[in-house]
């Protein structure tokens, strides 16, 4: 063990909120990501999803929210490690996990036109 492992449950805790603290603090993107999960989480209230849409609906957006907060803590990681020098190497793993981000965000937008117009069509039938 390490001295920088944490000493119980509670502290586990605690970390993870200063990390959602910060990664809300320091990236908008990912605010953005929280505000439409929430626009999209009502909306699938108003059509009336059934439990396991709801629930495909929240691993999406659990899946896109994860990808943003592994992007910035790799981020950081590189950037800390090359003290924010340039490198190539550096750059192409950046562009690589936001690149992770876009691929997430991009099968959440297809499923929830899927889900979404399927409770449109049971709406309307």
């Amino acid at each position: 063990m390490t001295k920088f492992k944490t000493k119980n449950f509670n502290s586990s805790f605690q970390h993870a909120r200063k990390g959602m603290r910060l990664v809300l603090k320091s990236e908008r993107n990912i605010r953005v990501h929280m505000v439409l999960a929430v626009v999209v989480l009502f909306l699938s209230l108003l059509f009336g999803f059934k439990p396991l849409e709801i629930c495909v609906l929240l691993l999406t957006i659990g899946m896109v929210i994860i990808s943003e907060m592994l992007n910035t803590a790799i981020e950081f990681a590189l950037d800390a490690t090359f003290r924010n020098r340039y490198s190539i190497l550096v750059g192409m793993a950046k562009d690589i996990s936001a690149g992770a981000v876009m691929v997430a965000s991009f099968i959440s937008v297809v499923v929830g036109i899927i889900l979404f117009a399927q409770a449109g069509i049971r709406t309307f039938l």
